[in-house]
């Protein structure tokens, strides 16, 4: 996967994360085949994108973004469905992780945090790649 493609990828695989959650609820632990299989192919999805947009997003920012997203559209499905409720707080708070992950998503154009990835090594230590 090119580099281009990893912001999408990772939005993806962030919608992917609010399936899963949502047919996981929906699941009613494991009990319904339906959303059990739901559950299965988006958290399957869901972490192979986030794994393939890390190649080329710092694992910090990448995670964020990841569940930080789906955390937003996750609470938007469970208040468009009639699970939750909505007040302006809840809204306030979501605004706050939405610009959140937009300031992550700029400082990663930003030439100064460019290969600052941190990975583990085969040592296991934490270092830079």
């Amino acid at each position: 996967m090119s580099a281009r493609w990893a912001w999408p990828v990772l939005l993806a695989s962030s919608v992917m994360e609010a399936v899963w959650a949502n047919a996981l609820a929906a699941s009613e632990g494991f009990s319904r085949l339906g959303p059990t299989l739901v559950f299965v192919v988006a958290t399957l999805l869901s972490t192979v994108g986030l794994a393939l947009a890390m190649r080329h997003i710092p694992t910090g920012t990448a995670y964020a973004v990841w569940t930080s997203v789906g955390t937003v559209l996750t609470v938007a499905y469970a208040v468009a469905v009639g699970a939750e409720s909505l007040s302006w707080l809840k809204v306030l708070f979501l605004a706050g992780i939405v610009g959140c992950v937009i300031g992550l998503k700029r400082l990663d154009g930003d030439p100064g945090t460019r290969g600052a990835h941190h990975n583990l090594g085969d040592s296991g230590q934490i270092g830079r790649s």
